[in-house]
């Protein structure tokens, strides 16, 4: 919908109702609730609004959207009411007849109803480049060479990559600190039963060596060894 803000003014139509038989303060209601709104809003906010002034009010935006479409040839889409306003008519004076010969005045008030309609358009939406776009059209060279050093970057990246891997895998290989102390321990108690055991056997006595046999003894006794057998 075109809202005053963001159009250009074009040109426009009126329509006036005058001597409406309704107090101004009435049809100033309504006529504050359209003011500023599309044509077409408008005729919708009356046709729906629960006021008997709405009728009245209605009528008069329906006039001059009509003139502004037959008049000047105007879209009525692109209506907006520009000026509404109500003047005070004149009034007439009516009397009733109270108790004991007396007469009450009685007002019956009338006004004037005034719209005026006018054609916007709404203005192309300007659209701001953004810094990102405007440095890229202004440095095409400049980010060639940030692609580049980029692609550069790559392999270093890579081979960083792969060197904190080999040193987290050699953090998990090397014995902690915690693990280390039980295997030091075994290897000092290994030690000290070796040292214990030394003096022992050292205190053992040495076997005596058996004297070696001479030759004619030998034969002698496997001679008779053959003969036990024989006998068995």
């Amino acid at each position: 919908m075109p809202t005053k803000s963001d159009a250009v003014a074009l040109a426009g139509a009126r329509a006036v109702a005058r001597h409406v038989r309704i107090s101004p303060m009435k049809a100033r209601r309504m006529v504050d609730l359209v003011r500023g709104l599309p044509a077409r809003e408008a005729l919708t906010v009356l046709q729906f609004a629960p006021q008997a002034a709405s009728e009245q009010v209605y009528k008069v935006v329906a006039s001059a959207v009509a003139n502004a479409e037959n008049n000047e040839r105007l879209d009525p889409d692109s209506l907006l009411i520009r000026a509404a306003y109500v003047d005070e008519g004149p009034t007439l004076k009516r009397f009733r007849p109270r108790a004991q010969g007396r007469a009450y005045r009685i007002r019956k008030r009338t006004c004037h109803i005034t719209i005026e309609v006018e054609s916007v358009t709404p203005r192309a939406p300007v659209r701001k480049a953004t810094k990102a776009a405007a440095a890229k059209k202004a440095t095409p060279a400049a980010d060639a060479d940030v692609t580049r050093e980029s692609e550069d970057a790559i392999p270093a990246k890579k081979s960083t990559a792969k060197s904190t891997k080999a040193t987290k895998a050699a953090k998990k290989a090397e014995p902690t600190e915690e693990k280390a102390e039980p295997a030091k321990k075994a290897t000092k108690k290994a030690a000290a039963k070796a040292e214990s055991a030394e003096p022992a056997k050292k205190a053992q006595p040495a076997k005596r060596a058996q004297p070696a046999k001479s030759e004619p003894a030998q034969k002698a006794q496997k001679a008779k060894s053959k003969a036990e057998e024989g006998t068995e």
